[in-house]
């Protein structure tokens, strides 16, 4: 075993139910095991760790680090800056002309006397992850980087469940368990749940699969309206199935005209090839990210369903509400505590046999969790539509499943 005399702490991307909990578990371990290892935490992820600027882990802030298992967000902050590119690093005035952001990050780790720091992000978090820490073994540096899987999206390879995603569905079904009841303030509502997953479609069918748990422990009274029919997913769109626009149309203009209302699910990534072609073909930009990955805000697709599906069923009114930010911004669930807790522990494990490699169950070692090894992790893992639980709840609801769908974007 080789101690670490100092390590450091950043998250990046965007929120997901697991940050401060991951951090705080982190900051718990290292002090159960040695009080003496010192801890630093960037502000705001790579930006921070560019510009030098942290957070020291005091005793005090040890004696309470198990608050941050109640609070959602990341209190140290989080970005999008991508090291590699180098010109929006410039542009951000994180580094100056002529400077390569990963020596900056590298030296500036030097400085600190980092030797262990842990990344805490998604795909693209890791991604910079891997890249810093082959270019700190290409230039014998002796720092270990350790990431912790994070993403709402679940869609991290090759790792089975990544930390925040259960919550993420848990606190999307609670969202629009209010949001359903505007289905009383207009007839022939038609309402549209944009759920984040901009590849893949795992977080919409587990926010259906939970929020028809809440139906299904609910009491019901249709003599007087309140009727599980109109509190109902009536459909469920994600980018891994193909959707026949005409044949759901026709199937939920029955359900509309049979209970007066329809609530439909959509991965904020589907339909993006469509409305993205629709775009260029007007000649408007697509507005894009440091990663290049298309702004799913811009584009804008829960109300491209809606507009796409409400003559056709004969909506009266159309609403559409998206419940990224309320889900994602959410303290982790006791399900998820538990995963962040056994990650956060073998990450430590790892930080003293200085092995690097992002802590998860790994679907290619029969889900053993352990470091996988960097180049291996990439984002895009697509949902399995054949899982037999979402084959149960498309049954349930009466929805045919459409072909699957190779997902590009």
């Amino acid at each position: 075993m080789n101690k670490p005399k100092k390590v450091a702490i950043l998250t990046a991307g965007g929120l997901a139910p697991c940050l401060n909990s991951a951090i705080g578990s982190l900051i718990e371990r290292y002090t159960e095991i040695d009080p003496s290892i010192e801890i630093i935490c960037y502000r705001s992820g790579y930006k921070g760790l560019l510009l030098g600027d942290y957070y020291t882990v005091t005793p005090a802030i040890r004696e309470k680090a198990g608050l941050l298992h109640r609070f959602g967000g990341s209190v140290i902050g989080n970005s999008r800056v991508k090291l590699t590119n180098v010109k929006d690093c410039i542009k951000r005035g994180l580094v100056q002309e002529g400077q390569d952001p990963q020596k900056v990050a590298a030296d500036q780790l030097v400085k600190d006397g980092v030797d262990i720091l842990h990344t805490i992000g998604g795909d693209d978090t890791n991604t910079a992850a891997a890249d810093l820490a082959a270019f700190l073994a290409q230039n014998n540096y002796g720092l270990t980087v350790i990431g912790l899987p994070k993403t709402v999206d679940n869609d991290v390879f090759p790792i089975k469940q990544s930390l925040g995603a259960w919550t993420a569905a848990e606190q999307g079904a609670r969202y629009f368990w209010n949001v359903v009841a505007e289905n009383n303030s207009n007839p022939r509502m038609l309402i549209v749940h944009e759920v984040m997953g901009r590849s893949c479609g795992w977080l919409t069918a587990a926010t259906a699969l939970e929020y028809r748990k809440l139906l299904d422990r609910a009491e019901w009274l249709p003599e007087l309206g309140l009727d599980r029919a109109t509190y109902e997913v009536h459909g469920v769109f994600i980018p891994e199935m193909a959707v026949d626009i005409a044949a759901e149309a026709k199937r939920l203009r029955a359900v509309m005209d049979k209970v007066d209302c329809v609530n439909i699910f959509v991965s904020e990534g589907a339909g993006v090839e469509s409305i993205v072609a629709e775009m260029q073909a007007k000649g408007q930009e697509v507005p894009r990210d440091a990663f290049g990955h298309v702004k799913l805000d811009a584009v804008n697709p829960g109300k491209w369903f809606g507009d796409q599906f409400a003559e056709m069923i004969g909506a009266e009114k159309t609403l559409v509400q998206k419940s990224g930010y309320f889900a994602r911004a959410s303290a982790a669930n006791v399900e998820d505590i538990r995963l962040i807790k056994s990650c956060a522990d073998l990450a430590v494990e790892c930080a003293f046999r200085r092995e690097s490699g992002v802590i998860g169950h790994d679907d290619d070692q029969n889900f053993v969790l352990r470091a996988i090894e960097f180049p291996r992790i990439k984002g895009g893992k697509p949902f399995n539509i054949d899982a037999p639980w979402f084959d149960q709840t498309l049954a349930a609801i009466g929805q045919a499943k459409g072909a699957k769908v190779e997902v590009g974007h």
